[in-house]
């Protein structure tokens, strides 16, 4: 799919930022305009991360214009504002493709283009890899410099303080560029969030009523502002050098209007040239340009193909419902009767379904920001006090509190249920997101309860259980996507499930099929032309030892499948308890692959890795054969 670039005379010209950097600063305005204008129509055709990118538009350009990418590096957080980036490094005609199966990734990454120093996708990692890549070139004495661009949702996380304390102390040539606009994916909170909000409301040159086409044009300009204070630069933080940053020893320096690209390249060229750790507060507008993402930042935030003429999102007219939507449900349902419940999420309320909880139990709910590892210790020591913590996180959000899950809540045996959404294919989101790995790095801690549900009612019930279960932690593993309904539950019909025990859905002969999770549907089919019997396991921790025996005396082969890698999973869980009881029957392993999976629909994936009903058949078929 391509655009007419006859409709976009200054960024048609444009193949690579030496191009931009050849362009006078007059074209500049107009070239802002145009890449905003193009990134609305390529999103809008197909699909993607959306409101974060008009933020950042006249910041990227000023980067580029200002700094000699590649030579220079240029590093930005998560990634989500990061398409402008591609589209002005030589990607512009394949930015219709992106978030793709072989088209562009949905993040920057090394492999794809030399202007992506770091592969990115999570939050918070820029500046530690900034400040590496900054001693490096002092080491190398090649005039290199290092530019760090992070947004103050992923400035929250405790990573990003640690990478600046260091950076502090050893005072290398770093610029760390604060994109201020409020939000991450939902709101911000936290103290952190409030002191940004304090400096911001303190400037009296930066009016933040921004309209869709300039700052308000009685705003002091910053040429104006650095008149009035040291040279070259010094700290203009309410006139004082008591900011936050300062004190980790960084040269604080704005807040400056982020949607002013002249600007923007003047105080660039200014701090260019300084030496040590640098700090440039910049306040843009999630949305900017674009008045319905500007108004709803959230919803916008990333977005399916829409009109942009209409200015609205197409309506999502199915009945079906999301596992995350279950979750939340069943949450709001259990809190009803439970003051003790307490819902914790780190920065995705939308995300894990809990958008109505909060609203209706705004004291039992905890956004504690990007912060993974806090959220994690925070819920043992609810659980230590009494309350009935859960934790709704991403599957690899998950992995960057590994060691609280061991120390602070395994090994305390502490009743915290973990609501794992994402566990599996997610999609378009690619390798960064793909919930491979959590059967395999929760399995192997001891006094943990791992639960599988093959659908929506299965999900209910193990939340329940692992609700009701006061004997330590548990895990509820569910799949982004719509759920098959089973027979949904009130709340005065859930019970819990018996521990380990697994469900015959299907009797057959010779073959036995051991599914895990949501493949249940698939494995019936599959099961159905092979007249195998089929079992839903349920717990992939503590395993139905007594059905694995069971089976493996009346069938002559087990299968086991599940949508999580084979290694470490849950069918190697299997074939341990097999190996350990001598057991006489072979096992295959149906899961993931030993690789990161690329982006690409959830049911593309799952068909290219031969996880639907036709490669599952397959699969068996060539091994018994």
């Amino acid at each position: 799919m391509n655009c007419n670039l006859n409709k976009y005379p200054i960024l048609g010209l444009i193949n690579t930022p030496k191009e931009l950097r050849q362009l006078s600063e007059d074209y500049l305005t107009t070239l802002c305009n145009e890449l905003r204008q193009f990134l609305l129509t390529s999103v809008s055709r197909s699909s993607g991360h959306f409101a974060s990118g008009l933020g950042t538009i006249e910041l990227t350009v000023a980067l580029h214009y200002v700094y000699n990418t590649p030579f220079d590096y240029l590093i930005w957080d998560v990634g989500h504002q990061a398409y402008p980036h591609k589209i002005l490094t030589g990607r512009r005609e394949r930015i219709f493709s992106i978030r793709r199966r072989h088209g562009l990734h949905p993040f920057p990454c090394r492999d794809e283009s030399e202007y992506d120093v770091l592969s990115v996708g999570h939050s918070s990692t820029s500046i530690s890899a900034g400040l590496a890549l900054a001693i490096a070139a002092e080491r190398e004495m090649l005039g290199r410099r290092t530019v760090c661009v992070i947004g103050d949702g992923a400035i929250t996380a405790g990573m990003a303080f640690e990478a600046m304390n260091h950076a502090g102390s050893i005072k290398s040539d770093l610029l760390i560029i604060l994109n201020d606009n409020e939000m991450s994916i939902s709101e911000n909170v936290g103290a952190l969030n409030n002191h940004h909000t304090h400096i911001s409301s303190e400037q009296v040159y930066l009016d933040l009523k921004i309209d869709n086409n300039k700052i308000l044009s009685d705003v002091l300009s910053t040429k104006k502002l650095i008149k009035h204070i040291s040279n070259p630069i010094n700290n203009s933080s309410s006139g004082t050098s008591s900011s936050l940053f300062s004190q980790l020893g960084f040269n604080y320096i704005g807040p400056i209007s982020g949607h002013d690209v002249l600007e923007l390249i003047y105080m660039l060229k200014n701090i260019r040239d300084m030496k040590g750790p640098q700090f440039l507060h910049v306040i843009t507008k999630k949305g900017f340009g674009y008045e319905p993402a500007e108004k709803d930042p959230i919803k916008w935030h990333a977005v399916p193909k829409f009109d942009p003429e209409s200015g609205s999102l197409p309506v999502e007219h199915s009945k079906n419902i999301t596992y995350s939507t279950i979750f939340g449900d069943w949450l709001c349902q259990v809190a009803a009767r439970d003051n003790k419940i307490i819902g914790i999420t780190p920065a995705m309320r939308e995300g894990s379904g809990m958008s109505i909880f909060s609203q209706k139990y705004p004291k039992q709910y905890f956004d504690v920001a990007i912060a993974e590892q806090h959220a994690v210790t925070f819920a043992a020591g609810l659980a230590i006090a009494g309350y009935k913590p859960i934790v709704a996180i991403y599957s690899t959000f998950l992995q960057r509190a590994y060691d609280q899950v061991i120390h602070d809540i395994a090994i305390q045996n502490l009743p915290v249920l973990f609501a794992v959404d994402r566990g599996g294919i997610v999609g378009a989101d690619g390798q960064t997101h793909q919930g491979a790995f959590d059967l395999s790095y929760l399995r192997c801690i001891p006094n943990m309860i791992i639960m599988t549900p093959s659908d929506a009612c299965e999900c209910k019930l193990m939340l329940y259980t692992g609700y009701r279960y006061r004997y330590g932690p548990s895990v509820v593993r569910y799949p982004k996507g719509y759920a098959v309904p089973g027979n949904l539950l009130d709340t005065t019909e859930l019970y819990t499930l018996p521990l380990s025990k697994g469900v015959i859905r299907r009797k057959g002969h010779c073959i036995a099929i051991l599914n895990f999770g949501t493949l249940l549907q698939s494995a019936y089919n599959v099961a159905s032309e092979l007249n195998a019997t089929l079992v839903d396991m349920r717990f992939v921790k503590p395993l139905d030892e007594k059905l694995i025996k069971n089976l493996s005396k009346n069938h002559q082969v087990l299968i086991t499948l599940e949508e999580n890698t084979i290694v470490g999973g849950a069918g190697s869980g299997v074939n341990e308890f097999v190996m350990k009881n001598k057991l006489s029957v072979p096992v295959l392993n149906i899961g993931l692959p030993d690789f990161f999976i690329p982006q690409g629909s959830q049911s593309e994936m799952l068909s290219e890795l031969g996880l639907d009903s036709i490669g599952i058949y397959k699969k068996i078929i060539k091994w018994i054969h």
